[in-house]
């Protein structure tokens, strides 16, 4: 996922991704720990994209506090 897709979302929208790559993460770290997670560069990916969400996110709460 591009930032640039994700400066054209709404927050809404945003929180609903984050959700949706939090349950991702969720189920990497479970095929992780019981070994049927084959291709580990999935969760750092996962975990990346989770900070520019997140980033995004504070940027227009940021923006629309001032």
């Amino acid at each position: 996922m591009k930032s640039s897709e994700l400066k054209n979302k709404q927050i809404p929208e945003l929180n609903v991704e984050l959700i949706s790559l939090l349950k991702a993460q969720f189920g990497l770290r479970m095929q992780l720990a019981t070994q049927q997670l084959t291709n580990t560069r999935q969760l750092r990916m996962i975990r990346r994209d989770i900070a520019r969400v997140k980033t995004v996110i504070t940027q227009r709460q940021n923006n629309h506090e001032e």
